[in-house]
């Protein structure tokens, strides 16, 4: 438990001191997802990924009550780690909500990219006093 409450602090201390420009048009998910999970770059200017691809699952919406919306949850944490957002095509920007153990944060968010299909890549960048990170994933569920 303690374990697991440092290494959010960890997680929620790296997306405050640190921000992601991958839409910056140089960037090197610009056209694909070298990097997929969430990640962001560091004052170094290099890309960290704090939690791998592997590890999230993405879950499409097409038809829900709220009209289509995205919902990306840690597979071994969905409770304590999730991120929803109804920003869903491409250019669109709009709410969303990050959960980090717990903790709900209300965040601005770009989908840089989208995809339709089970398999295809999805890219939205989060924004919120600050700070800036990035999903780039697959989408696993499609519903």
């Amino acid at each position: 438990m303690k374990t697991t409450i440092q290494s959010l602090c960890l997680l929620v201390l790296s997306l405050v001191l640190f921000n992601c420009d991958n839409d910056d048009g140089n960037a090197d998910n610009q056209d694909d997802c070298n990097f997929a999970g969430f990640t962001f770059l560091d004052t170094a200017n290099n890309t960290q990924t704090l939690i791998g691809e592997s590890e999230l699952i993405t879950d499409f919406y097409y038809t829900s009550s709220n009209g289509p919306e995205v919902e990306i949850y840690k597979s071994s944490d969905p409770g304590d780690f999730w991120f929803v957002t109804k920003a869903v095509t491409a250019n669109a920007s709009g709410p969303g909500t990050l959960s980090v153990g717990g903790t709900i944060y209300a965040v601005n968010v770009t989908c840089q990219r989208t995809g339709n299909a089970v398999g295809e890549e999805m890219r939205f960048d989060i924004t919120a006093s600050g700070l800036e990170a990035e999903y780039c994933v697959i989408i696993d569920l499609y519903h």
